[in-house]
């Protein structure tokens, strides 16, 4: 199954947390140490291509953290290098300020779990299998703990609404039910980081809404990558959006989701209402482009 500006900075808005607030929950204290997942000016090429280029950020315990750019920008493989199943070429990653390349793969498992944009499995599985697969970071050559891993499968079922599903053949599930049962296998790892790459696709407005809502109110640190403008301001405390490997803009959604933003990272003109879906949450309206006379659309100038 450009060069690393910083996104250390950019207070919560102070409707995340609120009681009625979209995806309101009570999130954890921030650390007063080092930060629980962290990259410093981390770089990383495919085929001789420079794909992440000296990307930096540091989480804050608690809060969603949302990662944004176009196809092709690096959200997908800096998720990885976070997660740590890619190896940068240059800089570092660390939890609580260690490397993860002087940690074991294991002990990253147990306290990193990753949802990535397609799951397929060529067994057919139920889903409650699919849950227990996220139990395997926890179980030793000798040793194991059954009642342990029930008490984590039963909460990853309940917690994500998929308990009904659980004797459900993989196969048969909608795309909204996968990503449910998804989110719980890696529940199920009880991580306190976790990475989810693009959710929402191939999903309709309201499962989009609802998966995103189940995400707001984890207890977890998590960074999410979406297409979504509007979805990120939503649900995300703070944003990185990222262009050919580089950080473009961080910070709070109110202060990265402008007009001059989203027209130098996507080459689109957007209207932006700086409270359109509650304190400090923008929404944001695209504008369509100029319509072409019928001769410059199909190439051919006008005699």
């Amino acid at each position: 199954m450009s060069g690393g500006a910083g996104a250390g900075g950019g207070a919560r808005p102070a409707a995340a947390g609120a009681r009625g607030a979209p995806g309101a929950r009570g999130a954890r204290e921030p650390s007063a140490a080092r930060p629980p997942l962290a990259a410093e000016a981390v770089r990383w090429s495919a085929g001789g291509a420079l794909v992440v280029d000296g990307v930096s950020l540091a989480l804050r315990a608690g809060e969603t953290l949302g990662l944004l750019g176009p196809n092709g920008s690096g959200k997908s493989s800096l998720l990885r290098l976070l997660a740590g199943l890619r190896r940068p070429d240059g800089g570092a990653v660390a939890l609580d300020g260690r490397e993860l390349r002087a940690l074991r793969r294991g002990e990253v498992a147990r306290r990193v779990a990753v949802v990535e944009q397609q799951a397929a499995t060529e067994v057919d599985l139920t889903v409650e299998q699919v849950v227990r697969l996220g139990r395997i970071p926890h179980r030793g050559a000798w040793t194991g703990d059954p009642a342990g891993d029930e008490r984590a499968v039963e909460r990853a079922l309940l917690e994500t609404g998929v308990a009904a599903l659980r004797a459900r053949r993989w196969r048969t599930l909608s795309g909204g039910e996968r990503q449910r049962v998804q989110i719980a296998r890696a529940l199920a790892q009880e991580p306190r980081e976790l990475l989810l790459d693009e959710p929402t696709n191939h999903l309709d407005v309201r499962h989009q809404l609802d998966l995103l809502a189940l995400v707001r109110r984890l207890p977890l640190t998590t960074v999410v990558a979406l297409h979504d403008l509007n979805l990120a301001a939503l649900f995300c405390d703070r944003l990185i959006v990222l262009r050919a490997g580089r950080v473009a803009a961080a910070g709070a959604p109110a202060d990265v989701l402008t007009p001059a933003v989203i027209a130098a990272v996507y080459e689109v003109d957007a209207e932006v209402s700086p409270d359109g879906a509650g304190p400090g949450r923008p929404a944001i309206r695209f504008r369509a482009p100029a319509a072409q006379p019928p001769a410059e659309r199909s190439g051919h100038a006008s005699r």
